[in-house]
């Protein structure tokens, strides 16, 4: 395997929440996915949601080595929970053509204040 990018973001969960309270719903649309709302709706810290889920697309943005731009939107960028409880993220549109099939890890921690994550772009190399 080849790594082939990496990004990291740290977000302030008072800065989301703010935002939050200036944009409401239109910022929830902006950044998450359908499916995103819908687990947005369930959890019971939302704003902490929405900080991790901001966070990770920041970071998967950056790894992908044009951070959000270059038609790279937050709704082409889609992170779940796995079976397991670990972020599993799914491309689409722009990000996933320069995806190229890559495969993604990302990382997602938090505290009280803030949320850092981590994302990892890897390239399977002569089969391995």
């Amino acid at each position: 395997m080849m790594i082939r990018g990496i990004g990291t973001d740290i977000v302030d969960i008072e800065r989301i929440q703010a935002v939050l309270e200036r944009q409401g719903e239109r910022f929830v649309r902006r950044i998450l996915t359908a499916a995103e709302q819908a687990e947005y709706q369930r959890r019971g810290e939302p704003v902490k949601f929405l900080a991790n889920r901001f966070a990770g697309k920041e970071a998967v943005a950056k790894a992908l080595g044009t951070g959000i731009a270059d038609g790279v939107t937050f709704q082409h960028i889609e992170i779940l929970p796995g079976k397991r409880g670990a972020p599993e993220v799914q491309l689409t549109g722009r990000a996933a053509q320069l995806a190229q099939g890559d495969q993604v890890l990302l990382s997602l921690t938090d505290e009280r204040r803030s949320v850092v994550a981590f994302a990892l772009f890897q390239t399977l190399v002569g089969g391995s």
